[in-house]
């Protein structure tokens, strides 16, 4: 019985640590995916300003 309990507490340790440490990775990539959401959100509106620019150029160009 005793050696039961004991095992039952080492696999309740070993859950505890992976769950501490599969916690931990989440926030690290909760953190990581908003950093990319907004380095994209920030590039897209780059591509957007550039794209309106070439559209005045073109527009600009003289017929032929």
């Amino acid at each position: 019985m005793n050696d039961q309990l004991s095992s039952l507490e080492q696999r309740i340790d070993q859950l505890l640590g992976h769950f501490t440490q599969v916690r931990g990775e989440n926030h690290d990539l909760r953190i990581r995916v908003a950093n990319l959401e907004s380095e994209n959100k920030r590039l897209r509106e780059k591509i957007d300003s550039a794209a309106e620019r070439v559209e005045v150029l073109i527009e600009g160009l003289p017929s032929a």
